[in-house]
Parts: C-alpha cells; structure tokens; sequence
C-alpha cells in the first residue's frame, strides 16, 4: 500500500461540487481517502483570470502505481469536465502557460519515491514555489518532509512567505 498525496483545484464551474466529485470518485477508484484539507481560495497562478481556484488536499493509501494512479485522476478529471484539447487551443492562442479549468488532480507525492518520467514527475517540481498548494498540505501535513530537499511542507511555505516579503 503506497501513501500518495494529491492536490485537487479549479476554477470553472460549480467548483465546491466538481472537488466533492473528484474526492468520491479519488475514493472509489484510486484509493481510500485517509485525510483531506479544508478548500483553500487563491488567485491564479502562472496566468490571468478573474475567478480565483479552489484547492484541498488530499492523502490516500492505493496498490496502484504512480503510472495507473496518473491515469486514474486524468480520467477523473475528464468525466467531471476537464477538456485538455480545448485547454491547449487556449493555451497557444494566449501564450499562457496554464488556463482556466473545471479541475486539475496533481500527484504530489507518492510515499517518498522520487520519479521523472516523461509523463510523470513526483514530487511535483514547483511545490516549493506554490502557496496555493502548500497551504491545504500544511493542514493536513505540515511536517511531512520533501524526500528530495528534506525540507518540511511548514518549512517550504514559510521560505515562499519569507522570499515574498523581501
């Protein structure tokens, strides 16, 4: 049984019902919900829109590996209304790197293994820098550690907090 953390977010639609989905659905089909953060309401990182995102996190144990849980939330995502064609349209047209989006399951850790594939990177490689991200992590595990950095999740968000202030 692995221990895998994710972060669910968006900002299109009715977002507090589309998260309540992801996390049944995270439930019945990647594995059982052990803990989960309160929504967390944040501007949008990386590109300009004027609805802000909701996220949360949550900690799941699962038997599938890292490749088939990536899946498991791609077609999460799809059947609560995430079009990545339609994103991509956007994103070219705009530049952005990011969009819009009904919702969006990131993996951010899976026990403490290190991965970079093409499809895949684990731990998320702009944790550090996301405030939207670390603050629902910091509810539900603050002094879980980085197992690359070795840094804590409290530590990271009180380095952003810290770099942002200067």
């Amino acid at each position: 049984m692995a221990r895998v953390t994710l972060l669910l977010g968006g900002n299109e639609g009715d977002v507090k019902r589309t998260l309540q989905a992801a996390q049944q659905l995270v439930n019945a089909r990647v594995g059982a919900v052990l803990r989960c953060s309160h929504r967390y309401e944040s501007e949008p990182w990386g590109f300009a829109s004027a609805a802000r995102f909701s996220n949360q996190a949550l900690e799941i144990t699962t038997d599938l590996s890292p490749l088939e849980v990536l899946d498991a939330v791609q077609r999460i995502e799809c059947d609560l209304g995430r079009n990545r064609a339609a994103e991509a349209v956007e994103k070219a047209s705009t530049g952005a790197a990011y969009t819009s989006r009904p919702i969006d399951i990131d993996i951010i850790f899976y026990d403490d293994e290190v991965i970079r594939e093409e499809r895949l990177a684990v731990p998320h490689p702009r944790l550090a820098e996301r405030e939207f991200a670390l603050v629902p992590l910091c509810e539900i595990m603050r002094l879980r550690r980085h197992p690359v950095t070795g840094e804590t999740v409290g530590g990271m968000l009180e380095a952003l907090r810290k770099k942002r202030e200067r």
